[in-house]
């Protein structure tokens, strides 16, 4: 006969041996903790090998899913709940990119890789935008230059998540183009965290 103390346990140790352990997540050596997301976000390199964007364990856009083009790589996501709006490469040679960042709400996590030159379109505007959602390095990016970042819609301070490869003829890995950048980690889900 058993104790009620007993099944209880007994019912407890079963439920947490019944858990799998949480594994890392796009390419990460780490958890990331409930309170954030796990991202990684690859630039293009040089204007033949495409970006890479992973969120929570998927791959949004690659060269491999044929999804990703010469731009701006963006994937939009709902801040609150991780589901992906919508992504898309936004031609900076021609179409109104700006219209497309200021119609991203308030609290959406935003995640941009560069390929090729995302320079002609970049306005003034879309940079304050972009400024906007956290990027302090969007006002140096020049023509050529790999730039990968993820921010927030409204944020108001300086995003973690950035990073920048300078078109540079004495450092260029590739024949007129500076190497790839990669920036990765563990996103807050709560706006108003970094």
């Amino acid at each position: 006969m058993f104790d009620r103390s007993e099944i209880r346990g007994s019912l407890f140790l079963s439920a947490l041996s019944a858990k799998t352990p949480a594994e890392p997540k796009c390419g990460s050596s780490i958890v990331c903790p409930a309170d954030r997301f796990a991202l990684d976000i690859t630039s293009g390199a040089p204007d033949a090998v495409g970006p890479k964007i992973c969120f929570e364990g998927k791959t949004i856009m690659s060269h491999v899913l044929n999804n990703v083009g010469p731009g701006l790589n963006t994937v939009v996501i709902n801040g609150e709940t991780g589901v992906v709006e919508k992504f898309g490469y936004l031609n900076t040679q021609s179409g109104n990119i700006l219209a497309y960042f200021q119609e991203i709400k308030p609290g959406m996590i935003v995640l941009v890789a560069s390929f090729d030159d995302v320079t002609p379109k970049l306005t003034d505007e879309v940079r304050e935008v972009l400024v906007g959602m956290g990027s302090t390095l969007i006002k140096s990016v020049k023509a050529r230059d790999s730039w990968v970042f993820a921010g927030r819609a409204g944020m108001g301070y300086k995003s973690l998540y950035e990073k920048l490869a300078v078109n540079d003829e004495k450092t260029n890995i590739y024949e007129g183009w500076p190497e790839f950048v990669e920036v990765g980690g563990c996103f807050p889900k709560a706006f108003g965290r970094n």
